[in-house]
């Protein structure tokens, strides 16, 4: 019997993989990894209340919206192709012009999609670097145009690097490759100073010019983009898209946008390119290397950008790194908010890598509790005749608000049906934590996590406290007990504030040190929410991180838990930590 041939793609989609964004895992609100840019007016918005239903229900035509554009820029309609985004723009470019030996020349870094289409189009891909805060590389592109040459790709601002190419290298390139598609992708043009080149673009028959409605305009999510090229070229395009490529909703609110006043859209490019410089001043501060960025983002070389998104994940901003992307391995791309109060945001949280103070929680951090307050939990359960798995507290633990163990002990046991005081529950509980005349307290099998050695060199570089939910005098016993209560400049416990998850905790720490950033280490999701929450009430800017204890059952769910509440990175060990920090 002969076998059927498994199912597999062609070979060149095998190999390009599917497309992901790489991201930290912890909950955003401020997206700032995508560059997407001012909230459309009002007015615009209003135009999808008051759609016609045939809008939705007949199928498309893109005539009216390019002859608004047609209309926008003073050419004849024939022009003007409406595409579903700039993407859709850029692949019809590489799936007209592109095949297995023919070749595009792209200049690296640049928009991503650009590289992965030629691959999937099967075209030779040939890169030239474009190193940051140089000179455009006109020269080695014009040596690398060849006779199998038929597609040039340039992106003008730059997309990562927001760097530009003057007309004058256009002109070149166009004249050096006749018989090759010159692709200038101007997504991000209306952000620059004096470097439009559309119209200059239109003067060269070789010459197609891809914009978007997703940038300055701020219709990312229509997915609306166009080209303007010659008639013929543009004839090609359309021939390998979509028919109905861009929606009627879209359509319909990409024209109203296009005719309505610009006022906002002329006030969010000044903000933009204002905020620019403080973004990068900002970044040089924290030993990064920005480039001379003319699109509405910044772009910078550090040493570990993964690692200072995923601080700033942990502070509720996405920002864009690319670990495995060897030409930007070691880059960071920050969109600029467009707003003053949120810049203020960014600026905080990216001030947070040098922090004043590292805080500390006490449980699962600098001790583990195993045997101790998760025995006692276990044990007065017991003795209130519930049997619990180990699972059951991680679980409650991963369920946030379980800062108090005596309040979660009464909780657990309420799930089995036995109900039972707060006061009987503790006495019992410390009981066996603390200790009788008849039998040595839990709190005695507690195991330290960090040595004085290691706290010793943290207190040379920052201010340090111990953040925790326990009764001052466990806090202290545990601290004196190891040699470790005089290297703390403060002790924030039960008595002091509400429990974690409330913000008031770390508000306190950070008010006694007399700090304004800080980082906040704990291992649960009450620490992690109780940082974010800190920190989105503006008193202080707190970067948040996990700590996983050498006795986790389950590292996989502990480490999901305290991510989804806001922690930037889980730290396995003490000397994982310090990396960062010493």
């Amino acid at each position: 019997m002969t076998r059927s041939p498994a199912l597999e793609p062609i070979l060149a989609l095998q190999q390009a993989g599917s497309y992901t964004v790489p991201r930290s895992q912890a909950p955003v609100d401020l997206r700032l990894d995508g560059n997407e840019g001012a909230w459309p007016p009002e007015a615009v918005m209003a135009t999808a209340r008051d759609m016609e239903a045939a809008t939705v229900r007949n199928y498309p035509s893109p005539r009216a919206l390019e002859r608004a554009l047609a209309d926008r820029y003073q050419v004849d309609i024939a022009r003007v192709l409406a595409t579903a985004g700039a993407d859709d723009a850029l692949d019809r470019t590489c799936r007209a012009m592109l095949e297995p030996g023919r070749e595009t020349i792209i200049i690296d870094p640049t928009f991503e999609m650009i590289p992965r289409y030629a691959q999937i189009a099967q075209a030779t891909i040939t890169r030239i670097p474009w190193k940051d805060n140089a000179p455009f590389p006109i020269e080695e592109v014009i040596a690398s145009v060849s006779d199998t040459t038929r597609h040039i790709a340039l992106v003008s601002p730059n997309n990562p690097t927001g760097e530009v190419l003057s007309g004058e290298d256009l002109e070149r390139i166009a004249n050096a490759a006749p018989h090759a598609l010159i692709v200038l992708d101007h997504a991000y043009v209306e952000f620059a100073s004096e470097h439009d080149l559309t119209s200059l673009a239109l003067t060269l028959p070789n010459v197609v010019v891809v914009r978007t409605m997703s940038k300055a305009w701020g219709m990312a999510g229509l997915r609306v983009g166009y080209v303007l090229g010659q008639p013929r070229v543009i004839d090609w395009l359309r021939a390998v898209g979509n028919p109905y490529a861009v929606s009627g909703p879209s359509a319909a609110l990409a024209i109203a946008r296009l005719t309505s006043p610009e006022d906002d859209i002329r006030r969010f490019i000044a903000q933009v390119r204002q905020e620019r410089g403080v973004l990068s001043d900002a970044l040089e501060r924290i030993g990064a290397a920005p480039t001379n960025s003319q699109a509405n983002f910044v772009f910078a070389r550090h040493h570990d950008p993964v690692f200072i998104r995923d601080m700033m994940a942990s502070q509720g901003i996405a920002v864009r790194a690319w670990p495995g992307a060897p030409d930007r391995k070691d880059a960071l791309r920050i969109s600029c908010p467009g707003d003053a109060n949120l810049t203020a945001r960014v600026v905080r949280a990216l001030e947070t890598l040098s922090p004043q103070a590292i805080l500390l929680d006490m449980d699962g951090v600098m001790v583990d509790v195993h045997a101790s307050y998760r025995a006692a939990i276990t044990r007065t359960c017991a003795h209130f005749g519930v049997t619990l798995g180990e699972h059951e507290i991680s679980e409650a633990k991963h369920a946030g608000d379980a800062n108090n163990d005596w309040v979660l002990t009464r909780r657990l046991l309420a799930n089995h049906g036995v109900e039972k005081s707060l006061d009987e529950v503790t006495r019992v509980f410390e009981d066996l934590y603390q200790g009788t005349a008849d039998s040595p307290g839990l709190k005695l099998r507690e195991v330290a996590m960090v040595r004085r050695e290691q706290l010793e060199s943290l207190r040379q570089k920052y201010k340090l406290a111990v953040v925790t939910g326990r009764p001052r005098g466990d806090a202290r016993d545990f601290l004196e007990r190891e040699g470790l209560h005089d290297l703390f400049e403060v002790l924030v416990c039960m008595e002091d504030a509400p429990a974690k998850p409330s913000s008031k905790p770390i508000e306190i720490a950070c008010a006694r040190l007399g700090i304004e950033r800080a980082w906040m280490i704990g291992d649960t999701p009450d620490d992690m929410s109780a940082a974010r929450s800190a920190t989105a009430d503006g008193e202080v800017a707190c970067a948040c991180f996990g700590m996983l204890p050498p006795s986790t059952s389950d590292v996989e769910k502990t480490s999901e838990a305290m991510l989804r509440s806001g922690a930037g990175r889980i730290f396995s060990s003490w000397d994982d930590l310090l990396e960062k920090l010493i």
